[in-house]
């Protein structure tokens, strides 16, 4: 789950000013994600976030003690302290099988693929080899919770009889695979894609599913 931001500090300001620090970790938050995902997380600089947020430098190292400390509460923010909401719905998800991973899907497009928290996979990508602690982080607090995720859904699959038997060691791929291709081909879809203008990325995602629910399900005999 996600870490607990540092309690804001009481102030004798008015009121409207002491609305406005309490907004100040999710502003740096928020700028901290543009910044990382617009510059990577070499690049970006913390006088920076703090600029964009519109405090000073001080005022952000008083939640984030370092720049690393900001990128890990970016993530768990935008993705890692999600998880728990995400294995709660899987869990109470009264559909069928298929319909599940037709969820998944769609909701991970509208609350990840969909929006700058994308880029974070991608600076990742690019930027492990350099910053090994960084990476051994998010692959402990992303990675490994969204391949446990998707396995529990096969799972739940094979268990109901509506899926075959997998190997789920490398059936996850089969899931993340086309979602993988979305998020690291944005925003430079044009290189992927010879006419991005009438790409659509929700009929893209619906085909997928389609495609990946035809290698998973149990065929009639």
């Amino acid at each position: 789950m996600a870490a607990a931001l540092p309690p804001v500090p009481e102030s004798s300001e008015p009121p409207r000013r002491g609305r406005r620090k309490e907004a100040r970790p999710g502003e740096l938050l928020d700028a901290a994600l543009d910044l990382f995902v617009e510059k990577g997380f070499a690049a970006t600089r913390v006088d920076e976030v703090a600029a964009r947020a519109g405090v000073s430098k001080g005022t952000l190292f008083l939640y984030f003690p370092s720049k690393e400390d900001l990128f890990k509460a970016v993530v768990r923010k935008n993705i890692a302290g999600r998880f728990p909401e995400w294995d709660l719905e899987m869990e109470t998800f009264e559909g069928t099988s298929s319909e599940l991973v037709q969820y998944c899907f769609q909701t991970w497009w509208e609350r990840v693929g969909s929006t700058k928290a994308s880029g974070l996979g991608k600076l990742m990508l690019s930027e492990a080899n350099n910053f090994p602690e960084i990476a051994e982080f998010y692959r402990r607090e992303v990675v490994e919770p969204g391949h446990r995720l998707i396995r529990r859904i096969l799972q739940r699959g094979m268990d109901r009889g509506e899926f075959r038997t997998l190997d789920l060691d490398h059936a996850v791929y089969l899931v993340l695979a086309p979602l993988m291709f979305l998020m690291f081909s944005q925003p430079s879809l044009s290189l992927c894609i010879p006419n991005p203008d009438t790409f659509s990325a929700q009929e893209y995602i619906r085909l997928q599913a389609e495609n990946v629910l035809q290698g998973l399900c149990v065929r009639p005999t």
